[in-house]
């Protein structure tokens, strides 16, 4: 079973908004309120980028420059959900983005995708005109 369903992906002209979902299933609901979660995303032939990360408790986040100002994570602890808003998207955003909970001991601002496990199957994200 997937541990994270990801939704919310399309295609949106650039300056345009999208809100991604993560839900949480099966055995990674669990422990999914006190474990921070991340989303990475990955475009066409290039590596795998950590795009921001939220505390446990969701008071506390973390972006990557590419993210920041543009981009808020926040999340739903009693429906084990996590969210990504985009806002101001631009064409340099397209990727397949993914969420992925941290292992015990992984920092709300863990940025390395290998301090990160159970990861969903990914949602994509095209911004074009």
């Amino acid at each position: 079973q997937v541990p994270f369903v990801e939704s919310g992906g399309g295609l949106v002209q650039p300056g345009g908004s999208l809100r991604l979902s993560c839900a949480a299933s099966g055995s990674s609901v669990r422990t999914f309120s006190v474990s921070a979660m991340a989303w990475f995303r990955q475009a066409p032939g290039k590596e795998r980028e950590f795009v921001g990360s939220i505390a446990f408790h969701g008071a506390s986040t973390y972006y990557s420059e590419a993210a920041k100002g543009r981009f808020i994570l926040s999340r739903d602890n009693v429906k084990n959900e996590v969210y990504l808003q985009m806002n101001n998207l631009q064409p340099e955003d397209t990727a397949v983005y993914y969420c992925a909970k941290g292992h015990m001991g992984t920092s709300w601002s863990d940025t390395m995708d290998d301090r990160y496990g159970d990861w969903g199957q990914g949602t994509q994200v095209t911004v074009s005109s």
